[in-house]
């Protein structure tokens, strides 16, 4: 049996009262605890203290500042690094508490769970930092959240986070979606900095949200971590880049990833791809690896697994270059055993119409007005496992000061049936009509595509609503107020979609995604 959860008020570093759920195990103790600290409401983790109350940790689960239970002022990714610190201190003079904390996370709570472990300070004394992080799906920064790492904002996924919990005290978690059943153009509507009047409340931190340009601030930061990291992602998950990084770069101490075929609610939000073979219990896999992270179980070179979509594998993380030796498998424009142009090699690019992320289907259109290039590779022969990153190549010409160039890659069954394997976008500031080499990446693939299987490669100018429409006045996309067409071409004897091959994978290639990570 473990106690009931209940409250504590943990002072902040200058007071300020922050509600806390606490979870003890059975027995006198003293215990290793778990600390979570999330902007999403403490009480829905009461479960999850439970849990690990049952597995021998003291668990808590607090509000950040100005979140739910939690006073002072919510800004988001400000106050994380001093209230985490101030936190793990209380933790480690309570005599339930044998010395040890794990940090762990999901989303922003990634980044709590990541902010004290990588303090550069001065005063970051050991005391303030935790013994080990587990950082899930994390979203590394206000700057990192905001834009592609090519520049194109993410208006989609930024408008409904800022809509749910943005300047409040609570959240509304479908307040996006209510909003746009009310108006569903609202995202259209310019300036996009004027979402918080058609929302119908106060967001003075959404045009603040625009306003920086940093990434990757916590990236570098792990090249000098010193405790244990367990990085989890999904490959459908827009924050997966980041994940990556984060495990690649976390070289100081023991680093573990799981990268399955999910999206940003991981097990619970699997992909179109996800098989039976690819169901983790995450729950025991995070306390065994704290566990072995505590006791200086975790052998120092990195190490984790990923799930191969569309097939029952898990692959090791490292060592799978060594072990598979990507090799770009180059489908060229036009060429025999390429993608064959079916439109668009010249096509327009009007933010009054823009492509859609939501809709996977290509309209009919006039010969003469296409919105997209389009291109079909013919059925595959075999089987084909990607593993690694993909790109397109272009070269291509835009009549505008500045153009996005977005590459779709779609996988269609047999049946017909669409699947979205991968998307890229890239801003360019090239001088207007001057042709110019791009590259557009397309991130990590992790994918078997069976036998009859056809890709479709799509070059279009916008990504909407997932992305901000370029208004091709130069303007930013955020303040724009005047949206014009942009013709373009694709010199489709120039382009190439690279796909990262494999030999095929069998099950003497597998791992075992729980004793990968927990050695």
């Amino acid at each position: 049996m473990t106690a009931p959860v209940h409250t504590e008020h943990l002072p902040a570093a200058d007071g300020t009262p922050l509600a806390t759920g606490l979870c003890l195990p059975a027995g006198p103790g003293p215990h290793p605890t778990v600390l979570i600290r999330t902007p999403y409401d403490r009480r829905l983790h009461h479960a999850e203290l439970a849990a690990w109350a049952r597995r021998g940790f003291a668990a808590l689960a607090q509000d950040v500042r100005g979140r739910h239970g939690s006073a002072g002022e919510w800004r988001p990714y400000h106050h994380e690094r001093a209230d985490g610190a101030a936190a793990l201190r209380w933790v480690r003079a309570r005599p339930w508490s044998d010395g040890r904390v794990v940090a762990a996370g999901a989303s922003y709570a990634a980044y709590c769970a990541l902010a004290p472990a990588l303090d550069a300070t001065q005063d970051a004394a050991p005391e303030a930092r935790p013994d080990a992080v587990i950082a899930a799906v994390p979203a590394l920064g206000a700057a990192d959240t905001a834009r592609e790492p090519t520049g194109p904002e993410r208006l989609w996924s930024r408008a409904g986070w800022w809509a749910a919990h943005g300047d409040r005290p609570d959240s509304e978690p479908d307040a996006l979606a209510l909003a746009l059943a009310q108006d569903p153009h609202l995202l259209h509507h310019l300036p996009l900095t004027d979402l918080p009047r058609r929302l119908g409340r106060p967001l003075p931190s959404w045009p603040q949200l625009w306003r920086g340009r940093e990434r990757g601030r916590i990236v570098r930061a792990a090249a000098r971590a010193t405790v244990p990291l367990l990085a989890v992602g999904g490959t459908h998950d827009p924050f997966r880049a980041d994940t990556l990084a984060l495990w690649e770069e976390w070289r100081g101490a023991p680093a573990r990833l799981l990268l399955g075929p999910w999206a940003h609610g991981l097990t619970a939000a699997p992909g179109p791809d996800a098989d039976p073979a690819h169901r983790v219990a995450l729950g025991p896999l995070y306390a065994r690896w704290a566990r072995l992270a505590l006791d200086g179980g975790l052998a120092p070179r990195p190490r984790g697994a990923l799930a191969l979509g569309g097939a029952p594998l898990w692959l090791p993380a490292t060592g799978s270059a060594a072990r598979h030796r990507p090799r770009p498998l180059v489908w060229r424009f036009g060429r025999p055993g390429g993608l064959r142009v079916l439109s668009g090699g010249r096509f327009t690019a009007d933010p009054r119409d823009p492509v859609r992320s939501d809709d996977l289907t290509v309209p009919r259109r006039p010969d003469d007005a296409p919105d997209r290039c389009v291109l079909l590779a013919a059925p595959l022969a075999r089987p084909l496992d990607l593993l690694g990153e993909a790109a397109v190549r272009l070269r291509v010409t835009a009549d505008a000061p500045t153009a996005d160039w977005v590459a779709r890659l779609i996988a269609l069954a047999p049946s017909g049936r669409a699947v979205h394997l991968a998307t890229g976008v890239t801003r360019r500031h090239d001088p207007p009509g001057r042709p110019a080499d791009v590259t557009v990446p397309l991130g990590h693939l992790a994918r078997r595509l069976p036998p009859g299987t056809r890709l479709r490669l799509e070059i279009a100018g916008h990504h909407f609503p997932a992305h901000a429409r370029n208004p091709h006045t130069g303007q930013d996309p955020v303040t724009a107020t005047e949206l014009r067409p942009s013709r373009r071409a694709v010199t489709t004897a120039a382009g190439a979609l690279e796909l990262p091959a494999v030999r095929p994978c069998r099950f003497t290639d597998a791992v075992d995604p729980v004793q990968e990570i927990c050695r």
